[in-house]
């Protein structure tokens, strides 16, 4: 390939790799990282059943940000993390809103009684359909937004040797399936696939900082000519385009118990 600027590369590198990553704060990437907007909204969505709800479960709160900025919240609230760097950060920026946080593990039952919730939301994470109608009341609504398992696979095609996407199944019409198996029945599903644009190869590194499960085993000085390759690719195109992948259901258990 033709000569790059080398220092450039490596500003961007290191700047990304020593940004500051807590919670679910993707702050660092505004104007780095520009995603399409879903053709839904899933906060209104959410909003929209809350009222009704006395009674609330967040999976996979993160940091708790988006639970937070739900607030006032019924009074029975509470809220899952699995991952261990956010559930302290969780736990002190939802404690003031006395929501009880479960540290929990990915595909785990859920440590919570029978029948306990309205209102199940999740955006992003993992879910077990039959503890989720284990968990929800009779007539009780599950809202997601999920990833699907192809989400910005073109990065996993510029930077692996041997392309490995352990997740390529997970897709709306395998959520639904393990759904309506559980016995929910559906309201709405619907998916999209939505531009992502990386506008420098900092961006890139800082998002496989943040979200490591997409190219595992990722550390920019390994896969060092991989990144050199894509940063080329930035510097003349202006830009590299992946695509997410979202999906949303939203699903109600049977009022019959």
């Amino acid at each position: 390939m033709t000569q790059i600027d080398i220092e450039k590369f490596e500003q961007l590198t290191s700047e990304a790799q020593a940004a500051h990553f807590s919670g679910w704060d993707f702050e660092w990437l505004e104007g780095r990282m520009i995603q399409q907007d879903t053709p839904w909204d899933y906060v209104s969505l959410v909003k929209g059943y809350l009222g009704t709800a006395h009674s609330l479960l967040d999976m996979g709160t993160g940091g708790g940000e988006l639970l937070a900025s739900l607030a006032p919240l019924p009074a029975e609230t509470h809220a899952t993390e699995a991952y261990p760097p956010n559930q302290p950060i969780a736990e002190a920026r939802l404690s003031s809103l006395q929501v009880k946080l479960h540290r929990t593990k990915d595909d785990q039952p859920l440590p919570i009684d029978d029948s306990t919730f309205d209102l199940v939301i999740n955006r992003h994470d993992s879910f077990i359909p039959e503890e989720l109608y284990r968990v929800l009341k009779p007539g009780g609504t599950f809202i997601t937004q999920q990833v699907g398992g192809l989400d910005n696979l073109e990065l996993n095609q510029v930077l692996q040797e041997n392309l490995s996407f352990p997740y390529d199944r997970w897709s709306m019409a395998a959520a639904l399936t393990g759904l309506y198996r559980a016995g929910f029945s559906v309201e709405r599903a619907e998916k999209a696939a939505l531009k992502t644009t990386f506008m420098d190869i900092g961006a890139v590194v800082y998002y496989l900082k943040a979200i490591p499960w997409q190219v595992p085993e990722f550390i920019p000085d390994t896969h060092r000519e991989k990144l050199i390759e894509l940063h080329q690719i930035i510097e003349r195109q202006g830009q590299f385009v992946t695509t997410a992948h979202r999906f949303l259901i939203i699903a109600h258990r049977n009022e019959a118990a």
